[in-house]
């Protein structure tokens, strides 16, 4: 499978360019993505055009996809067809990425492909429950309510992104601020006044050969420490790719004090709103738990959703499925005991994710507060040493100046 680039002229007369993915030219000729479209030229893209494609993508935010999933639902609701909509969100999208990829839908709709099957082109842009809620929707005839639902979906998670940012902001500024500090000090500071004392004579004490050892550790081996964050974070990304190290680092992100607090509140808000929704859209309880699996952002919490999922399909009530489980919460199980018996599971699902979007307002909320007085301490501590390390020498100093 190869990039093809094209140049094309469309029955307005305007000028497009794209790619397409096919197997060999002619399979790209053929492409529904330029049929009814002038073909100027086309060729293999090069390698880098091919990347740069790839990953377009990621130059999408997710306030885009929620910006054109809102306005689409408005459009749609308006009872203006699938083909205008698309056509005037396209020539208002601010993003050429995202603007290309309607004009692409469109034309693949255009072709003969429903939305739905032109939207599971691109993947890598649109969630999987955007194109699952769409494919009911067709199906069920109630495209503008799937449309909606989506957009209100997106701006949950929109939200939930917002907190996630918003938690971890100021622990990151007060560890940026502490360690620029700290180094300031090591680097600059330290190596000045010990040389001072070392010029003196001073007799140093313990504390303050330990002090001196780790400043001249620190000049010079600094590549170290500039490049351990850069390591750290590709030995994330490569177990992250394994199941088996991805599962575990999760596992300690439930074990964590103060972190399983924000960590379990977000997965059962986003496990709880997947659920909502996809039953609302009439996704069978096996498939929808199997869709939530993935979107939850947890190995270990996946696990235990996809084992429940088997225990449901040989007859066994759902609540039981979950009660069978490690990590669900008992608010969780008790809710869908409920909702299973009284046949509002939807209802069920609505109120546990408010419940811990709120649950998860109030931790990110009381995070930098928590936070707070473990870094005051941590950082009391170090610079305490460091100035127990310089008052020392400076008494003897004093002492002997007095003698």
């Amino acid at each position: 499978m190869g990039v093809f680039a094209y140049k094309a002229i469309d029955d307005a007369g305007l000028y497009k360019t794209g790619f397409v993915d096919a197997v060999d030219l002619d399979t790209a000729y053929n492409d529904p993505a330029v049929q009814g479209l002038s073909v100027l030229s086309m060729k293999q893209a090069g390698r880098i055009s091919g990347l740069s494609r790839g990953f377009s993508f990621l130059r999408i935010k997710r306030s885009a996809i929620l910006e054109f999933a809102t306005n689409l639902s408005v459009i749609l609701r308006a009872g203006i067809p699938i083909l205008d909509a698309l056509g005037d969100l396209s020539q208002t999208m601010e993003n050429r990425y995202l603007h290309q990829i309607i004009d692409d839908i469109r034309e693949k709709i255009q072709s003969g492909l429903s939305f739905s099957s032109a939207l599971s082109f691109h993947k890598k842009v649109f969630p999987d429950i955007f194109i699952r809620l769409v494919t009911v929707g067709e199906e069920t005839g109630r495209l503008e309510q799937s449309i909606t639902e989506v957009a209100e979906h997106l701006q949950r998670m929109d939200d939930l992104s917002s907190m996630v940012k918003r938690a971890l902001m100021y622990p990151v500024f007060a560890l940026v601020t502490t360690g620029g500090a700290l180094a300031f000090w090591v680097f600059y500071v330290l190596p000045k006044i010990l040389v001072v004392m070392k010029d003196m004579n001073v007799k140093l004490p313990l504390i303050t050969r330990i002090i001196l050892g780790v400043s001249d550790f620190t000049k010079a081996y600094w590549y170290v420490f500039a490049l351990a964050p850069v390591a750290i974070f590709v030995a994330l990304f490569l177990m992250k790719r394994k199941e088996r190290t991805r599962y575990f680092l999760d596992l300690v992100k439930l074990k964590v004090p103060i972190l399983k607090l924000f960590v379990i509140n977000r997965i059962f808000a986003v496990f709880c709103e997947q659920m909502r929704i996809l039953i609302i859209s009439g996704i069978t309880i096996d498939r929808s738990l199997v869709i939530a699996a993935g979107a939850v952002g947890s190995e270990v919490f996946k696990r235990s959703l996809l084992q429940a999922r088997d225990i449901i399909m040989t007859g066994s009530r759902i609540s039981d499925s979950f009660r069978r489980g490690k990590f669900f919460h008992p608010l969780v199980v008790r809710m869908v005991d409920i909702g299973e018996t009284s046949g509002n599971l939807d209802d069920q699902f609505n109120f546990l994710a408010a419940f811990f979007y709120k649950r998860l307002a109030d931790v990110t909320d009381k995070l930098g507060k928590l936070i707070e007085p473990i870094l005051l301490v941590l950082v009391g501590c170090v610079f305490a040493i460091i100035i127990l390390g310089l008052l020392l020498p400076i008494y003897d100093i004093v002492t002997k100046i007095g003698k």
